[in-house]
């Protein structure tokens, strides 16, 4: 199965029975709302990260569920191990690589992304609907959790004397270079010692993906790299627009340092 899969793609297999649709948008910035009356693509369901698909018990933000969790809470969405999931969000590109990673890190390999969003779908033309309740018939998924795919602080500190991997932030230049405060109060700026900065706007275009091509320029400085990558970013959102970008362009094992800096900064101060 494609990982980024285009409007006209999806619309063209509505009709698969095994399709699953999930809205994963979480807003920007917290506390704010969309600028209109929330819609949805027709029959999608909520994949609600902040809440239902993040450890709640976290000190920190996003951080990934359990699998237990994870298998739960996709039963209760209607998610079966043979389903075809397209996760989407509102943005164009912003929150469902989170959700694509979480299930690839889970087990399920039939993800993929919509490129471009909802606005990419409503630009071409098609259905949306408003939100409604609706009863779903649960599940059978499991979940197969894959350790390799997740670093914790431990494994950054290490990485940092060993030089195992590479960390690669997806944070603003600016943010990165500590030319701007970052948006937590309580949080100091600056970067992990040895990582890189490429930053998650670097792989967009008008709120897709860059083309396969372009991509490469992207990542021409990683081209002859054989180390294992690990994407960082805030709280570990925009680590997975990197992540799923280089996929198409590099064949290097990667992970998401799941705490990013929201982690890293507080436990290093």
């Amino acid at each position: 199965m494609q990982q980024i899969v285009s409007a006209q793609w999806l619309h063209n297999h509505l009709d698969n029975p095994n399709l699953i649709i999930l809205d994963a948008t979480i807003p920007k910035v917290v506390g704010s709302a969309m600028a209109k009356e929330k819609r949805r693509i027709k029959g999608a369901r909520f994949f609600d990260i902040k809440k239902t698909f993040s450890d709640g018990d976290s000190a920190f933000p996003n951080t990934l569920p359990s699998p237990m969790q994870f298998e739960e809470e996709c039963q209760k969405l209607g998610i079966n191990s043979t389903s075809f999931v397209v996760v989407y969000d509102d943005w164009g590109i912003y929150s469902s690589p989170r959700a694509w990673w979480m299930f690839k890190t889970m087990g399920h390999q039939n993800v993929a992304v919509l490129d471009g969003g909802l606005p990419e779908w409503e630009k071409q033309g098609y259905e949306t609907e408003p939100l409604k309740k609706e009863a779903i018939t649960p599940g059978n998924f499991k979940a197969q959790f894959n350790p390799d795919a997740v670093k914790n602080f431990d494994d950054i500190q290490s990485n940092i004397e060993e030089a195992r991997s590479l960390v690669i932030d997806a944070r603003s230049a600016d943010r990165f270079y500590s030319r701007v405060p970052e948006p937590r109060a309580d949080l100091r700026s600056g970067h992990i010692e040895g990582s890189i900065n490429i930053p998650y706007t670097e792989v967009l275009e008008n709120g897709k993906f860059k083309s396969k091509e372009k991509l490469k320029e992207v990542f021409r400085p990683l081209e002859k790299e054989t180390s294992p990558l690990v994407f960082s970013c805030g709280s570990g959102i925009t680590a997975c627009v990197v992540a799923l970008a280089s996929e198409s362009v590099l064949e290097n094992d990667k992970a998401i340092y799941d705490g990013s800096w929201t982690e890293y900064a507080l436990l290093t101060k």
